[in-house]
């Protein structure tokens, strides 16, 4: 009971955040506060099956994945605001209203009792009760929700598959391109220079130099350039490299 009261304020604010933050990278640490509060709950309900798979499988797998996808596509990619379906923004707010009315009606009518039989379900172990009654009560239930899933992923990969209508450039072609994109529009033909000054730096928010000792910006990634975390090699671009010479008495000692 400590634990549900003291999560479940968490929880909904998280969700709340969730919802109304406008970058996806804050809606996904939210929902880590969500995930790891519920594995909690499961813990604290006697339920180390789920609570593992709470942890290993949503939080571990699931949110690890959607951080990943945000680091691919870009901290600063700016999400379009112009709506594809008209009024889906009212269509969403009445349907959460909706759930919500549905499910205070639902916890407000019925009473929560003690829970009971949890020794005799478990009398072989959480894993083996929780696969008794998975398999046994709730099969029909279970084969229909992982159909549902299978055909989710099916359209994913359906939608998301793009026919290709023009044939594959040969390298030819893509170098013929590269140099007319060149000579039209400056695009540089080659690869874009890796980032490091010389043998000075090797970091990757430090830009290379081009051949009149200036910042090249091709060499640092635009998800830094937006953050502002490229390092300054103005001051050292500035004159020519100092190397010391060695000391002959330190080398060779006194003779």
């Amino acid at each position: 009971m400590i634990a549900f009261w003291t999560l479940a304020p968490i929880m909904i604010i998280c969700a709340f955040g969730m919802v109304l933050a406008r970058k996806a990278v804050h809606s996904a640490l939210f929902l880590a506060v969500v995930m790891i509060s519920l594995a909690i709950l499961y813990a604290d309900q006697e339920a180390p099956f789920l609570f593992a798979v709470q942890i290993i499988v949503y939080t571990g797998a699931v949110l690890m994945l959607f951080l990943f996808v945000l680091m691919l596509v870009g901290v600063d990619t700016a999400d379009s605001l112009i709506e594809t379906l008209r009024g889906q923004r009212a269509l969403a707010a009445a349907a959460g209203i909706l759930l919500a009315v549905l499910l205070i009606l639902a916890i407000a009518q019925t009473t929560i009792g003690t829970v009971v039989g949890l020794q005799r379900a478990n009398l072989d172990g959480n894993v083996p009760g929780l696969a008794s009654l998975l398999f046994s009560r709730y099969v029909f239930a279970f084969e229909v929700t992982s159909a549902l899933l299978i055909t989710a992923a099916v359209g994913a990969m359906v939608l998301a598959h793009r026919e290709r209508l023009t044939p594959k450039p040969t390298q030819r072609e893509v170098v013929l391109q590269r140099m007319q994109d060149y000579a039209a529009h400056g695009i540089h033909p080659g690869p874009l220079p890796g980032p490091g000054t010389f043998a000075r730096h090797n970091s990757v928010d430090t830009p290379a130099l081009l051949p009149d000792g200036t910042p090249s910006e091709l060499s640092i990634s635009r998800v830094m350039r937006a953050r502002g975390t490229v390092r300054s090699v103005a001051g050292e671009a500035a004159g020519p490299l100092q190397i010391e010479a060695p000391d002959e008495e330190s080398e060779g000692g006194e003779e």
